[in-house]
């Protein structure tokens, strides 16, 4: 009786680590819109559908689609492509106070879609650290490495090979655990950054201009340190 308790423990532990789908194929449950523009017109056109078993993007009007939980240690794998030309996108990791810069974007820290530039981190009133400052952050005189307006946000990836060719489907995976947060495209880690200010959040996708296309958003919890 002894070892089936421990058993069931054991499988109880595993059962709670299982990855399960942000986005069901079907509809948004569990997400929620948050689109500036809409605020005083409420019959604004969708910023983001489902179509075909897709989570779409459609880049305008300008916001963001945001998880109604927040998570913490946690491998995100998301299977993303700019169907028609390259584009602009984002996942932001760790989500909190929404509009907080510009107006727009909630504090978070952002891993860049965008095409070409995969893998980048933009802090926005969050801030992460990785080695080589100084060359993959680069900023002009009088600014400091910060996430609010005025400071040098932006944390160049490692590699801006690791793309496919538009239309193509891409593998960006998202570990973030305590401080740190690594990104891999298409099985290359192409970002690495320690010293996180925030550790846990919603996660959210960007409408940033261009259409994109979403077929698998799935999370695999970790386990704590």
């Amino acid at each position: 009786m002894k070892s089936l308790a421990v058993l069931a423990v054991v499988m109880g532990a595993v059962s709670a680590l299982t990855a399960e789908p942000l986005f069901n194929g079907k509809d948004l449950k569990g997400w929620k819109v948050d689109v500036p523009k809409a605020d005083n017109n409420p019959d604004i056109q969708p910023s983001f559908i489902v179509r075909d078993g897709k989570l779409v993007s459609l880049g305008n009007p300008r916001g963001h689609l945001i998880t109604e939980k927040s998570f913490s240690n946690y491998r995100l794998t998301v299977e993303y492509r700019f169907a028609g030309k390259p584009g602009n996108c984002g996942v932001l990791v760790h989500s909190s106070t929404p509009r907080a810069l510009y107006g727009m974007f909630p504090k978070s820290i952002e891993v860049q879609m965008q095409s070409g530039h995969a893998g980048d981190f933009w802090c926005i009133e969050e801030n992460i650290e990785v080695p080589e400052m100084e060359k993959r952050r680069p900023k002009k005189e009088g600014q400091k490495y910060g996430g609010s307006k005025g400071d040098a946000r932006r944390i160049l990836n490692l590699t801006d090979d690791s793309e496919k060719k538009p239309g193509e489907w891409n593998t960006m995976v998202i570990e973030c655990k305590g401080d740190e947060v690594k990104v891999w495209v298409n099985d290359t880690l192409v970002n690495h950054g320690s010293k996180a200010t925030a550790s846990k959040g919603q996660i959210a996708l960007q409408a940033e201009g261009s259409e994109v296309e979403f077929r698998k958003l799935e999370l695999e919890p970790l386990a704590d340190k």
